[in-house]
């Protein structure tokens, strides 16, 4: 169960002529830098820089042909935004995975933070909305949630944080599915992007935000993977009666 992820959002200067951003990766623990060359003469303070995250940083990951998966793991962040993309090999079939991943109803399956979750509008299909209480210890209560996109057949799930006690604001996840070729296992993809709130630095933000999500990752995948000993064996079961 391998995460690996790519942060952006904090920015370190090098010279003038070059803006260098970090690409982590807890995998071997080596962060590597890639140079976005910027012409000599221009200097772009970091608190005007908009910049893009997407398809690049996750080009060996997914089949060329998961178009639209690339395009939602596209953002563009504002100056006041940061975000990444975090990947999670799980070893279970997509089926397993995505089963637990699109109940929009039920996220404290595999989201140990939460506590409770109420649906306030819909039945768990786009547009429902859900409120969702965290357990105690950390720094936040609530959150209300929109779902922006549930599709079955692409494995593609996305939702909005539209209001709540807490300081992911305006957060906007997209998570993909995707089969591993050569096995039953799951890639799961999930990018994000955040506000950074007031009082509070993008490095800030984003470590804490990189923080939830990649625990909420490793919990999905030994939620997964427990589902899918338990579905052969009911099978195994069933055949041998």
């Amino acid at each position: 169960m391998a995460t690996h992820f790519f942060s952006y959002g904090h920015l370190r200067v090098g010279e003038l002529r070059d803006i260098e951003v970090l690409v982590k990766s807890n995998a071997n623990a080596v962060g590597v830098n890639l140079r976005l060359q910027v012409p000599t003469r221009i200097f772009i303070p970091l608190n005007k820089m908009r910049f893009v995250i997407g398809p690049n940083n996750i080009s060996g990951l997914l089949d060329p042909s998961e178009e639209r998966a690339y395009k939602l793991h596209s953002h563009t962040l504002e100056p006041h935004q940061c975000g990444s993309i975090l990947v999670q090999h799980i070893n279970a079939p997509i089926e397993s995975v995505w089963s637990i991943v699109q109940a929009f109803d039920k996220p404290q399956v595999y989201k140990k933070f939460i506590q409770t979750c109420n649906m306030t509008r819909g039945d768990g299909g786009v547009g429902s909305v859900r409120e969702v209480y965290l357990i105690s210890g950390i720094p936040a209560t609530s959150s209300v949630e929109r779902l922006e996109l549930l599709d079955d057949e692409a494995h593609i799930f996305s939702f909005r944080v539209l209001t709540g006690c807490h300081r992911l604001q305006n957060y906007w996840s997209v998570t993909s599915l995707h089969e591993q070729k050569g096995n039953r296992g799951t890639t799961v993809v999930e990018s994000y992007v955040v506000d950074v709130p007031d009082g509070n630095t993008r490095e800030e933000t984003h470590m804490f935000a990189d923080t939830v999500v990649r625990c909420n990752l490793k919990s999905l995948a030994q939620v997964s993977e427990q589902r899918a000993v338990q579905e052969v064996t009911q099978r195994l079961s069933a055949s041998a009666v």
